[in-house]
C-alpha cells in the first residue's frame, strides 16, 4: 500500500468542532499578520491599552511605584509604552511572590532560578509565545522547553497565569505533593502545557532540538508559498548545569550544523550550582563556545532593571534566518531574597524575616499568599485571546489548504491523528525458512524500509553506524538544510546521548513522527538516560541496537554488550525485544511501531540466523514469550529450554539431540519480557507450567532476571564476565554457546 492509496479511504478527523463550520471564503484564504513583528510588537501591543485599563492598574502602581508616579494624577499623564512597562515590572512582582508562596507552603522546592528568571518567563508568556491554553495541544504553537527543570515553578506560575486549567491556584499550592499536577520537575504526562519531562541537566536542551527538527522537516514538506501550515518557535531555558553536561553540547553541535534558526536557547547565566559558585568547576566562556558551535549569540546584561533588553535579544533571534540562537542572560539567582546571587538560593524555604523583607522590596506587605493582581490575568489575557484567534486562523489556512492540496493534505492529516495509517501492519514483510540467512540486523532493515513506505512518520538515523546497523531508508534523503530538509534519513554523527534526547523531541512533537535511534548495543549506555525519560514521558521512540552479544566477535569487549540487556529490561515501561528471526524481527517492529506511548528497543544480531526458525512466528510477539516447540503430546514437558535472540536456535537443536533419546522437551522464546509478564497468569503458566521445574534459559549476556524464569532448580546459561575478541563461533564457544554445551547441561540438570 502507498500513502497516494489514502486518497480513497474516507477522510480522516482532525479539525475541532468549534473550528469545522468557519467559512474559507470561497477558498481565498486570508492574509495573515507577519509571524513575527517589529520590536514594537513585543514592548506591547498599545491598542489593547484602553483609558479604562490605565484607569484600573493605576492605583496599584502608584503604590507599587511610588517614586515613578508620585504626581500622577491620571492616566493621560503616562505615554502607552511607559505604561506597559510598569505593567510588566509589577506582573513580574505577582510572578515571584507567587513562587516564594509555593516554595513557603510546600516547605519544598527550587526558587533560586525561578525568581532570577522570572522576567525571561513573563515575557516569553506574556509578549512572544504563540500558545492558547484552551487547546493546549494546537499543534502550530509554539513550543518551550525547561532544560533547567529544577526552576519549574516558572513554568508552573506561567501557566497558571496564562490561563491554562493545568495549574490553579490550588495546584501551586500543591507543589511537589504526591499526585499533584506541580511535581518537583515538570513532567509532561501529569501537566497540560509541558511539552516534554526533564530534570537530569541538558535533556531539555537535547529535547529541544528534536522539536525544531521536527518543525523545520515538516515545514519543508508541507508549507506552500501561498499556505504556511508549520511555522513555529522553540525556546529552551538553560542554566549552569545544563551548560556543564555533554548532552546540551552534542545537540548544540547538531543544531547550528542543521541550522536550525527558530530554537532559541535562553542562558540563566546566575554563576551558582549547587555546591557553590560556577568557578569551583567552570571557567569557560559559554557564548564564545556556542558561537564557534555555529550559533548566533547575544548577551543581555541586566535584564532585572531592563526588561526591554531582553526583547531587543528575541527580535534579534526572529532576524536569524540561519543559525539557532543564544541568549546569554545574566541574572541574580534567588532574586529579592536575602539568599540572592548564591548557591543557598537554589532550593529550601526562607525565613520569616526573609519572607518579610521581600514583601517589603515589592510593596507586597498588605497581600496574602497566592495573591494575584487582577491586571496579571488581564494582561495574560490579551496573550491567549491572541493565540486563539491565531488558532482560529490557522484552522481557516487549512481548510484551504485541503482543498487545493487535498493529496498532501491526507498525508499530513494522518500526521496529526498519530501518523498510523490503516493497514500498515501488512507492509511488515514474511520469512520462510527456505530463505537466505541474514543476521537479524538485516531482517531489522527489511522491515524499516517497507515501514518507510506506508508510515509518513518515519523518521531517524544512526549514530554512525548506519551501514552496521543497517538503519537507514533507502527511498529517502538525508535531512539537511537548506539541502534537503524533507529528508527523513537524520546524521547525528557519534553523538549516542543527543541522539536519543532529539528523538524524545521528535516524539513528543505531536506530529505523528515516528523516531528511531540506531546504534551498537553496548552504547546504551551512553544514552540511558534519555531512553529512561522516553519511558517517562511515554515518547514512543524505536531504538535499533545492533551487535547485541559477544556474537559480534572481533571487536572485543569493549564492543561486546553483557550487563546490557539486563540493565535496560530494569526499565519501567520500556519494551526489550531480541528476536530470534526475521518473522520474529517483523513481529516486534509491528508492536514497537503501535505503541506510540511507549518506547521499544529491538536488540539485533550481527551474526547471520534463519529467516525463519521453525516454529516462531509474528504473532507470538504480541504476547512476549510462547511455545516454540514441544514434543510433550497430552503430557508435561520433563524439562525446558528458554531462549532469546540468536540463541533460540541452540535451544531448539539441543531440544532435537534430547528428543532423539526420548525425551520431552518444550522450548520457549522469551523475546520481550515486560510483554509476557503482562500476560494474564493462566496464559504465562500455560508457556511455563510451575510443575516443570527443570529449565534451563540460554542467552549470551548477563543471567541476571532469568532466576524469576527458571526458578530454583534451573539453570541459567549466560556470559558472568567481560567478552573476548575472535571470530564469533570462537566466542561463543569460549562462553558455551554451543549446541553440544546447551544439551550436555540439560542433561545434567534432568540427572538431578
Amino acid at each position: 500500500m502507498t500513502l497516494s492509496s489514502l486518497l480513497l479511504y474516507p477522510s480522516l478527523p482532525l479539525l475541532p468542532t468549534k473550528f469545522t463550520t468557519q467559512s474559507n471564503n470561497n477558498n481565498k484564504i486570508k492574509t495573515l499578520p507577519t509571524r513575527f513583528k517589529p520590536y514594537s510588537c513585543l514592548k506591547s501591543n498599545h491598542s489593547s491599552i484602553t483609558k479604562s485599563h490605565k484607569l484600573s492598574c493605576l492605583e496599584e502602581l502608584k503604590q507599587a511605584f511610588p517614586s515613578k508616579l508620585s504626581n500622577q494624577n491620571n492616566d493621560t499623564e503616562l505615554d502607552d509604552e511607559s505604561f506597559q512597562e510598569l505593567v510588566d515590572k509589577r506582573c513580574v512582582d505577582n510572578v515571584r511572590m507567587l513562587i516564594v508562596d509555593s516554595v513557603q507552603h510546600a516547605k519544598a522546592g527550587h526558587p533560586g532560578m525561578a525568581l532570577g528568571m522570572a522576567e525571561v518567563g513573563y515575557v516569553l508568556y506574556r509578549h512572544v509565545m504563540r500558545y492558547n491554553p484552551r487547546n493546549p495541544k494546537w499543534f502550530n504553537r509554539d513550543r518551550f522547553v525547561l532544560s533547567a527543570g529544577h526552576g519549574c515553578l516558572l513554568q508552573y506560575v506561567c501557566l497558571h497565569v496564562a490561563g491554562f486549567q493545568s495549574v490553579q491556584l490550588r495546584d501551586l499550592q500543591r507543589l511537589c505533593k504526591l499526585g499533584s499536577r506541580t511535581p518537583g520537575h515538570p513532567e509532561n504526562v501529569v501537566t497540560d502545557g509541558i511539552e516534554v519531562t526533564t530534570g537530569p541537566l541538558g535533556q531539555g536542551v537535547a529535547n529541544a532540538v528534536g522539536l525544531a527538527l521536527a518543525e523545520a522537516h515538516l515545514a519543508a514538506r508541507f508549507n506552500k508559498p501561498d499556505a504556511i501550515l508549520v511555522d513555529h518557535r522553540t525556546y529552551c531555558i538553560m542554566g549552569d548545569g545544563c551548560a556543564m553536561e555533554g548532552i546540551s553540547h552534542e545537540a548544540a553541535s547538531l543544531a547550528a550544523h542543521w541550522k536550525l534558526n527558530k530554537l532559541t536557547l535562553i542562558y540563566d547565566d546566575n554563576h551558582n550550582t549547587i555546591d557553590g559558585p560556577t568557578t569551583l568547576a567552570f571557567s569557560e566562556d559559554i557564548s564564545t563556545r556556542f558561537k564557534a558551535l555555529g550559533w548566533n549569540t547575544i548577551t543581555v546584561e541586566d535584564i532585572h532593571s531592563n526588561m526591554n533588553s531582553f526583547k531587543d535579544a528575541l527580535c534579534s533571534a526572529f532576524s536569524e534566518n540561519e543559525k539557532p540562537t543564544f541568549i546569554r542572560v545574566k541574572t541574580l539567582i534567588g532574586k529579592l531574597s536575602g539568599k540572592e546571587g548564591t548557591s543557598k538560593a537554589h532550593h529550601g524555604t526562607f525565613d520569616e524575616d526573609d519572607m518579610k523583607t521581600m514583601r517589603q522590596k515589592v510593596n507586597w506587605s498588605d497581600r496574602g499568599p497566592f495573591h494575584v493582581l487582577p491586571m496579571v490575568y488581564r494582561e495574560m489575557q490579551i496573550q491567549t485571546d491572541h493565540g486563539e484567534r491565531l488558532e482560529e486562523e490557522w484552522y481557516s489556512k487549512l481548510n484551504y489548504y485541503q482543498s487545493k492540496y487535498p493529496e498532501d493534505s491526507v498525508e499530513f492529516k494522518i500526521l496529526l491523528n498519530g501518523g498510523l495509517v490503516p493497514g500498515w501492519e501488512s507492509s511488515l514483510p514474511k520469512w520462510s525458512a527456505s530463505e537466505p540467512v541474514d543476521a537479524t540486523r538485516g531482517y531489522s532493515e527489511k522491515c524499516l524500509n517497507q515501514l518507510a513506505k506506508v508510515l509518513p512518520g518515519l523518521i531517524g538515523g544512526s549514530a554512525d553506524l548506519a551501514t552496521s546497523n543497517k538503519a537507514y531508508l533507502h527511498d529517502f534523503k538525508d535531512f539537511s538544510q537548506p539541502n534537503s530538509p524533507w529528508g527523513r534519513n537524520i546524521r547525528y554523527g557519534v553523538r549516542e546521548h543527543s541522539m536519543a534526547g532529539i528523538s524524545n523531541g521528535l516524539a513528543l512533537h505531536g506530529s505523528g513522527l515516528i523516531p528511531f535511534a540506531a546504534t551498537f548495543l553496548i552504547f546504551s549506555d551512553y544514552m540511558k538516560n534519555s531512553i529512561r525519560l522516553s519511558a517517562l514521558s511515554k515518547a514512543g521512540v524505536i531504538y535499533i541496537m545492533t551487535h547485541d552479544s559477544i556474537g559480534l566477535g572481533e571487536d572485543g569487549p569493549t564492543h561486546q554488550p553483557v550487563e546490557q540487556l539486563a540493565g535496560l529490561r530494569a526499565v519501567p515501561r520500556l519494551l526489550v525485544f531480541r528476536p530470534a528471526d526475521g518473522n520474529e524481527t517483523a513481529g516486534a517492529y509491528k508492536l514497537a511501531v503501535a505503541n506510540r506511548d511507549v518506547p521499544s528497543l529491538i536488540a539485533l544480531s550481527r551474526q547471520k540466523v534463519a529467516a525463519h526458525l521453525e516454529g516462531t512466528s509474528a504473532s507470538g510477539v504480541e504476547r512476549g514469550g510462547y511455545i516454540v516447540s514441544d514434543n510433550s503430546g497430552n503430557d508435561l514437558p520433563e524439562i525446558m529450554l528458554i531462549g532469546t535472540g540468536s540463541e533460540l536456535c541452540l535451544c531448539e537443536g539441543s531440544a532435537k539431540m534430547l528428543r532423539k533419546e526420548g525425551r520431552r522437551v518444550r522450548v520457549v522464546s522469551l523475546v520481550c519480557w515486560r510483554l509476557f509478564d503482562q500476560q494474564p497468569k493462566e496464559y504465562k503458566e500455560y508457556v511455563l507450567p510451575p510443575r516443570v521445574s527443570k529449565r534451563v534459559s540460554v542467552e549470551a549476556g548477563s543471567p541476571m532476571g532469568w532466576r524469576e524464569y527458571v526458578g530454583g532448580q534451573g539453570w541459567a546459561i549466560g556470559v558472568e564476565d567481560f567478552g573476548a575478541s575472535g571470530a564469533y563461533l570462537d566466542t561463543f564457544k569460549k562462553f558455551g554457546f554451543t549446541e553440544e554445551n546447551v544439551t550436555r547441561a540439560t542433561k545434567s540438570l534432568l540427572c538431578d
